[in-house]
């Protein structure tokens, strides 16, 4: 039994009394590459991690829905599913499962009453997508207790449809997919029209650092949801469904009657497209100077046409880059405005390259970064 599992387990039995049915962990994710592509119908090459949520959960007799957080010195809150489930303002750590179990009502899941209590080890606001985990982890624990018999895949397009339609962050589908269906030792090559997961094996000798850059993200109220606007805007004005649907002969041709900022919007998503099918297919061929090349392709078009990341992180990237050499890349990872970087290297390049990390990066309160040591991990699942 994990540490985080025993906290679960132990902070469930204090509340509740006894031992949950069923926890439901559900992993956080990292994207090695595909920024802003999946509500854009296109491909992104992301990972599931060790990092995690856990959802416990015991079914009741009634129809109330008691959940503490384990993480928040035991903040609980509580709703009745024969009322409409509406956010909580003073709770709105739990709008994530409350979000999840409104999509799942809607779309015609007959859903329990049940005691419930989550803790994770994501870092909140990190770009690891702890959000989408704790939706994901929260479709699975009810969906066991309630029978429903609902895939993996299904659960995933429910808890996107959460984040979209009740908390107001109009995501992709990336983030849930991968939580849902990440595979052991492999990424994931997700095209994010037709749902399609392809298993992309990692190189055995090859290395996933993410670097916490200090600086804590908040998409709903930053320019996420302008960014998807921008990229709708530029679809429309090209008259294609989305711009996985678009190539740069047509953005080009289209210049004059778009707006700057979409065109480069544009610009980022079409080009971005291309390198995360190029880079699957050297992640899986084990070409690390190619991986590299295209990581640091992304990042730029993040800065330069997207406007997503910021000066701190691309100075990190930077130094991630140098102390990598050749042979591996680092790039941003998440949504932007902050959160983690992600770096990919050979395995006895990784001292060295936390070295230089911790010699020449700070955060904004002045601490050493956190850095973690992650693996391709498999998806969510049901403990024992």
């Amino acid at each position: 039994m994990t540490p985080l599992e025993r906290h679960v387990r132990e902070a469930f039995a204090a509340a509740f009394g006894g031992a949950p049915d069923c926890i439901a962990r559900a992993p956080g994710r990292v994207n090695l590459i595909g920024e802003h592509t999946d509500y854009n119908d296109g491909f992104v090459l992301p990972a599931a991690i060790g990092v995690e949520t856990l959802v416990a959960a015991r079914r009741r007799p009634d129809r109330q829905v008691n959940i503490l957080a384990a993480d928040m010195d035991g903040a609980r809150t509580s709703f009745d599913l024969d009322q409409p489930i509406l956010p909580d303002p003073s709770h709105s750590w739990s709008n994530y499962l409350r979000g999840m179990l409104f999509a799942m009502q809607a779309g015609g899941s007959e859903l329990c009453g049940a005691d419930v209590a989550v803790a994770g080890s994501i870092p909140r606001g990190s770009g690891l997508s702890s959000s989408a985990s704790f939706c994901v982890a929260t479709g699975s624990a009810f969906n066991a207790l309630a029978g429903l018999g609902l895939s993996a895949t299904a659960i995933a397009r429910l808890a996107q449809a959460a984040e979209c339609d009740f908390v107001g962050m109009r995501c992709g589908i990336m983030d849930q997919l991968a939580s849902a269906c990440g595979q052991e030792g492999h990424a994931l090559l997700i095209d994010c029209r037709t749902l399609a997961c392809e298993p992309v094996a990692m190189p055995q000798d090859l290395a996933i650092v993410i670097v916490q850059s200090g600086i804590v993200r908040g998409l709903v109220h930053g320019a996420y949801n302008e960014r998807r606007a921008q990229c709708e805007q530029a679809a429309q004005t090209l008259g294609v469904a989305a711009l996985r649907d678009a190539d740069m002969a047509m953005l080009k041709a289209a210049k004059e009657r778009l707006d700057p900022l979409c065109f480069a919007r544009a610009r980022h998503v079409i080009t971005e497209n291309d390198r995360t099918l190029a880079a699957g297919k050297a992640l899986n061929a084990g070409d690390l100077a190619a991986l590299g090349r295209l990581m640091a392709q992304s990042h730029a078009s993040m800065r330069d046409d997207f406007a997503i990341t910021l000066p701190p992180i691309d100075r990190l990237v930077e130094l991630l880059q140098d102390a990598i050499g050749e042979k591996g890349g680092a790039r941003m990872t998440g949504g932007g405005f902050g959160g983690a970087v992600v770096a990919l290297m050979q395995s006895d390049r990784v001292g060295a390259v936390i070295d230089s990390v911790n010699a020449g990066y700070r955060t904004p309160n002045g601490d050493r970064p956190t850095i973690m040591i992650e693996q391709a991990s498999a998806g969510v699942s049901l403990l024992a």
